[in-house]
């Protein structure tokens, strides 16, 4: 391959569902939070908002530290990465999804949820991708 990619993407979203810890056959945590995030685009001269979800998935303490402060309908801002992954157990078979995978989570101030009320933003930081 000649050229370098990159592959960053940041999204400002509010939880859709509470995160649900799991752990991995070797013990390491992790969670799969369910993104909303709107879009706008202008049709026929007007703009009209999409509504968009994505599965974001958080490793370590990382994921440890989300499950026990946010809850749905918390607005975060996730920093990472795209991947591209078939699952084969799914119906219909070979179904193909794009997730992102955390490097960072920053709970912004806004809408709370049930777990937590605190002030401001707050930084959970640190989020390898420490598989299996």
């Amino acid at each position: 391959m000649g050229m370098r990619s990159v592959n960053r993407v940041v999204i400002t979203g509010a939880l859709a569902r509470d995160p649900e810890l799991r752990r991995t056959p070797k013990g390491n945590p992790v969670t799969t939070l369910r993104l909303v995030f709107t879009t706008r685009r202008k049709v026929d001269g007007n703009w009209e908002g999409a509504v968009n979800f994505i599965d974001v998935e958080v490793w370590g303490a990382q994921a440890e530290s989300v499950v026990k402060h946010l809850g749905k309908g918390r607005q975060l801002a996730v920093d990472g990465r795209l991947e591209w992954r078939e699952n084969s157990e799914r119906r219909p078979p070979n179904q193909e999804s794009h997730r992102m995978v955390a490097d960072s989570v920053e709970f912004l101030p806004g809408a709370r949820d049930r777990r937590r009320s605190g002030p401001g933003p707050r930084s959970v930081a640190g989020a390898s991708s420490g598989r299996n």
